[in-house]
């Protein structure tokens, strides 16, 4: 979702539009009805996400370099698919 902001009112607003992009929003920023900028929500690196699927159990790795070859992933049996784990932490 998009909204739209006047410079004034975002200098006397920023901390609430700052949570709205937190929340996923970006905000558009306007100078006398025209666009000057974006504030948008910061993805995310791989190492992340990777740190964060480790951190709650969904998988597990060792840390070392993989081989070239086909994928392999230990998960915890009866728990979420690979698939979709990485359906879930897709943006």
């Amino acid at each position: 979702m998009e909204k739209k902001v006047g410079i004034r009112e975002l200098k006397a607003k920023l901390s609430g539009y700052i949570q709205d992009v937190k929340k996923g929003h970006t905000v558009i920023i306007t100078e006398r009805g025209r666009i000057v900028g974006r504030i948008t929500p910061a993805h995310e690196s791989l190492n992340e996400k990777v740190q964060e699927l480790i951190q709650a159990g969904a998988v597990a790795w060792s840390g070392k370099r993989l081989k070239a070859g086909p994928p392999t992933a230990k998960l915890k049996p009866g728990g979420k698919t690979l698939g979709e784990i990485v359906s879930e932490n897709r943006n």
